[in-house]
């Protein structure tokens, strides 16, 4: 055998260990994503109050939850995006505190990766990434997996939801409901406690949003669910109203969606702008 036949031989052998090596990350990687589902996380809202600009967005939010599923309800301008921001340490209150299973979500960011997730309004808003397989990745990364050992649970993950072929596709050539897709596979990739929605189905067809709903519904994280429809909401533990940056009402879902429908309905045939902001 002459030395490049055998440095060939060699860099063969090596190449397929490395490969059974990185199949047996993914492999773990599948396993521990269907772990059995944890309890609720532990959500509280010390205080909560935000402004911008002299103008108050939050008041005095307070907040100890323990549910599967909540719903933050509200008007336009009513500040839900804010407080949901807010909850993933996104942006710095002017007073209060968000903790998730103790974790302060804004002090501790590597915490906090670990314990929420957030899937915006325009995944234009979230993808960064040139491919998708890039792009599930880069939040693992974030919480300290090593290159290898992140491409391998994007990678199971991808193959996880039936789009392993998508690994190496370019994020520019997926539609709106794909891109959404990909944004929700690389926060349930990283398997937060919570996973905040900022009205992710807004603009989607009707098949997309199944979709996608089917998949929110079959993960095991605690959801923050913000909308102004309670349709989407109904069969949620627990409701938030929140009505020019306080929270209006609080409780169980079933008790709280009646009444904030009632008086959106009474809104509605009063001045329909008179609340809005400005």
């Amino acid at each position: 055998m002459s030395f490049a036949t055998g440095l060939g031989a060699r860099n063969l052998l090596g190449t397929r260990a490395r490969d059974t090596e990185f199949q047996a990350l993914v492999t773990a990687a599948a396993q521990t994503m269907q772990s059995p589902a944890p309890a609720p996380a532990h959500i509280e809202m010390r205080g909560l109050s935000y402004g911008r600009d002299g103008v108050p967005i939050l008041t005095g939010i307070e907040a100890d939850l323990r549910h599967r599923r909540i719903a933050v309800l509200g008007r336009n301008g009513s500040g839900k995006s804010t407080l949901l921001r807010a909850l993933c340490g996104l942006i710095e209150p002017d007073a209060g505190d968000v903790l998730i299973d103790g974790v302060d979500v804004l002090r501790d960011r590597k915490g906090a990766l670990r314990k929420i997730g957030i899937l915006f309004q325009n995944p234009d808003h979230q993808i960064i990434f040139p491919t998708v397989g890039e792009e599930v990745a880069f939040g693992l990364r974030q919480t300290g997996l090593s290159k290898r050992e992140a491409h391998a649970r994007a990678r199971a993950a991808l193959d996880r939801f039936g789009r392993a072929a998508w690994q190496d596709r370019a994020t520019a050539t997926l539609s709106q409901g794909q891109r959404h897709l990909v944004c929700l596979i690389a926060v349930l990739a990283m398997e937060p406690a919570v996973i905040a929605l900022d009205e992710p189905f807004s603009g989607l067809d009707i098949p997309t949003t199944r979709g996608l709903t089917r998949m929110l519904e079959q993960s095991p994280a605690t959801l923050v669910h913000v909308t102004h429809d309670p349709r989407l909401v109904a069969d949620y533990d627990h409701a938030i109203w929140l009505s020019g940056g306080r929270v209006a009402e609080q409780g169980p879902a079933g008790d709280v969606l009646p009444r904030f429908e009632a008086r959106m309905a009474q809104e509605g045939e009063a001045d329909a702008f008179a609340d809005l902001p400005g």
